[in-house]
């Protein structure tokens, strides 16, 4: 299945359960998307090597590991140049704390996901890890204090 190929309903159905339960029996998936366990392995492999899987991961408690305080970031650069934003996102993509970062079009140019164990931890954050980069014209803080939904499967699509 090449990379930029349409994925059937059954491609969608593999992926949503699979986004449910990662850790799932290929006998399982092959029940719950009404397919046999071979073309259904079969499938998934061709999803895993056309790149609609990334990979497996846990999903971990973030206060349980010791990071319970979720940042969003709002990051204006100073500069647009191609070799500023290339110097940027490659920092981005080397900071540990910063789970996702986003391109974004509006007010900022990028927003950021981090995750820190305390008020003091964010403020090293801000003053070792971004102050360094240079060329940040603005950066603008919101902390989480609740989660109304969190979910990493996608909705179904019509047809």
């Amino acid at each position: 299945m090449p990379r930029n190929s349409k994925l059937d309903a059954t491609d969608r159905k593999i992926l949503r359960a699979l986004q449910r339960n990662g850790r799932m029996t290929n006998l399982d998936l092959a029940e719950e998307v009404n397919l046999s366990p071979s073309p259904c392995l079969r499938r998934v492999r061709q999803l895993e090597e056309s790149g609609a899987i990334h990979g497996y991961s846990v999903d971990v408690d973030a206060q349980i590991y010791g990071l319970p305080v979720t940042v969003m970031v709002r990051i204006s650069l100073e500069r647009h140049t191609e070799d500023a934003v290339r110097r940027f996102e490659a920092q981005m993509k080397e900071i540990p704390e910063i789970l996702e970062c986003f391109v974004m079009s509006g007010l900022s140019d990028y927003l950021l996901r981090v995750v820190v164990s305390d008020l003091q931890d964010y403020e090293r954050f801000v003053r070792e890890r971004l102050h360094p980069i240079g060329g940040i014209g603005s950066i603008d803080t919101s902390f989480v204090y609740g989660v109304v939904k969190r979910t990493h499967v996608f909705p179904e699509i019509a047809g």
